[in-house]
């Protein structure tokens, strides 16, 4: 993409809304039919499309908050699925003494039930006039002139980078443990949207994309952690005594996690505050 053509950020954006509305109405089938990945996908989707929105401020932050509200139906599926995924794998590795294959098929139990009452919310979204009337304000959007007067996409990157170095100042000054973990988790947020600035500018953005996805995915790692911690203290509290002992290897296992990736998060941020490069 030529430089100059990354300044105008209407078209830019426009062209995003476009691709991502057809992205989110072309896995609806999949969706519906619970397809591996399927609920994942959109859910990505609906927050692409929120990030798209950003720019235009007020007059499109109704369709915003449809989205976010889209995102969140999605949600509880999708996070027990990669929550279940998570716990699955890592106590298949655990050694014998741990026993593995009890935890294995107590945490394959839970897993199903707590996505079997998450999952009904999912088709009730897609089945609901508030997702028909979403699907045509984006279709309007997408079909519609690109607006003017926006900020360029640099601009928008440079902003959500500065959110992003403004919610980890507020990790580290924050008190350990709970407060920490709620600001990293906003760090994440951020630098998702930051991410998907990037993505907006295309070629021009893949280095700046590729910088703020390594510092998503570190963060990501910890949240992972966070939550991962608190459903096995759940499970544990439940457990016999010879599966306690499994979860209780499982969540220091999950506390090395938590610990390894904040001693990345430095070289990471230090790379993912660099200047965009774009315009």
């Amino acid at each position: 993409m030529p430089h100059t053509a990354v300044r105008t950020a209407g078209p830019l954006l426009q062209a995003r809304i476009a691709e991502q509305a057809e992205v989110l109405a072309g896995l609806e089938p999949e969706v519906r039919a619970d397809a591996p990945d399927a609920v994942h996908r959109m859910r990505v989707a609906s927050r692409r499309l929120r990030a798209a929105l950003r720019p235009y401020g007020r007059p499109l932050a109704g369709t915003g908050d449809e989205l976010r509200w889209l995102a969140g139906c999605l949600g509880q599926a999708r996070d027990t699925e990669v929550l279940g995924e998570l716990l699955i794998a890592q106590a298949r590795g655990l050694p014998a003494e741990c026993g593995p294959e009890a935890l294995v098929a107590a945490l394959e139990s839970w897993w199903r039930e707590r996505y079997r009452r998450a999952w009904p919310a999912v088709p009730a979204a897609l089945d609901s006039p508030r997702y028909a009337a979403l699907l045509d304000a984006l279709r309007e959007l997408a079909a519609g002139p690109p607006a003017a007067g926006l900020p360029t996409i640099g601009e928008v990157a440079r902003r959500e980078q500065r959110r992003t170095a403004s919610r980890l100042e507020a990790a580290r000054q924050a008190a350990p443990g709970e407060e920490t973990d709620l600001a990293l988790h906003e760090a994440r947020k951020a630098a998702k949207w930051a991410r998907y600035a990037g993505e907006t500018a295309g070629g021009q953005g893949e280095r700046f994309t590729a910088r703020m996805k390594a510092l998503q995915e570190v963060l990501g790692e910890h949240q992972d952690s966070v939550v991962a911690r608190a459903a096995l203290r759940e499970l544990a509290s439940g457990a016999g005594a010879g599966q306690g002992f499994g979860y209780g290897v499982l969540y220091g296992g999950q506390l090395a996690v938590a610990e390894r990736a904040l001693e990345r998060l430095p070289e990471v941020w230090r790379q993912a505050r660099k200047p965009p490069g774009f315009e």
